[in-house]
């Protein structure tokens, strides 16, 4: 079975449904609205572990209800927790997130207060994949040194703020478009693309949503559109993504299997309200993969 280790941030999401994204300084009403748990990481975590294999997820808590709650449902989720740094008289981190009915999404963050800085060593030896974001650096850079130094995919969630030495650190830097942008000076996406994998050594992508995937094979750049489907929610689809990739490329399959592989899992992702609660199985995937052939 293969093993990813995913590491980055783990969190509490009050997810309010409304029929608009909030615009102004007022009062607004949802119409629905339900606690899920959040996070890159997690998420990702989540994903790996329904499509049928083995997720480890180092991230950091405090010790309090939140990290109860969110150690509780990963735990459910099959979600290895033996990694998670617990900080005594530390707050845990918690997002309000507000998804409109055109399934778009609003997220105001809290990331915590008290939180561990520093990772311990890793006691893992054989993983297949490390999958960081750019949540905790410290334990993200030391997971992708280890994925390195065991010769296995270390892949980067380019989230804006990046570390350069994260990013060179990965095998792997899938960048979203903000995070690129924010990365590089350049002002045009395809550009700003270019320009990163001529200052990185590994392989750079970015994920744009409904327009899909774009990435730099030689010396220029290729797309794959995404899956059309009727959306629902796109809370933690990129996270779903990031998860699926992870798994897949480390399962053996090239670039672009990953790819749409990962693209199927975010679309299905997408047709379900409460973020990754509408993580598909492998069963799902592999059906919705025959089915748009």
């Amino acid at each position: 079975m293969v093993h990813v280790l995913v590491v980055g941030s783990a969190v509490l999401d009050f997810v309010y449904r409304v029929d608009e994204l909030p615009k102004a300084a007022e009062k607004y009403r949802a119409f629905d609205m339900e606690t899920v748990g959040g996070g890159c990481a997690a998420n990702a975590a989540v994903a790996i572990s329904r499509l049928g294999q083995r997720a480890s997820l180092l991230a950091r808590f405090g010790r309090d209800i939140v990290q109860t709650q969110v150690m509780e449902d990963l735990t459910n989720e099959g979600v290895l927790l033996d990694l998670v740094d617990i900080a005594e008289g530390g707050r845990s981190a918690v997002s309000s997130v507000y998804v409109d009915r055109t399934g778009e999404r609003q997220i105001m963050a809290f990331r915590g207060e008290g939180l561990s800085q520093k990772p311990a060593p890793l006691k893992l030896e054989a993983i297949d994949a490390v999958l960081a974001d750019t949540r905790w650096p410290e334990a993200s850079l030391l997971a992708l040194e280890h994925a390195r130094a065991l010769g296995s995919p270390g892949i980067l969630d380019g989230e804006a703020p990046i570390d350069l030495a994260l990013a060179e650190a990965a095998s792997h830097v899938i960048f979203s478009e903000q995070g690129l942008l924010d990365f590089q000076t350049e002002t045009n996406v395809k550009e700003a693309l270019l320009g990163a994998s001529a200052r990185l050594p590994g392989w750079v992508a970015v994920t744009s949503g409904s327009a899909g995937v774009a990435w730099v094979e030689g010396d220029h750049v290729r797309q794959m559109p995404a899956f059309k489907v009727d959306v629902k929610d796109t809370l933690g689809a990129g996270d779903v993504w990031h998860g699926a990739f992870a798994l897949n490329l480390s399962e053996g399959a090239v670039i672009e299997e990953a790819i749409r592989f990962a693209n199927a899992a975010a679309a299905l992702k997408c047709t379900g309200h409460g973020g990754r609660k509408a993580a598909p199985n492998r069963e799902q995937v592999e059906q919705f993969l025959k089915d748009n052939t």
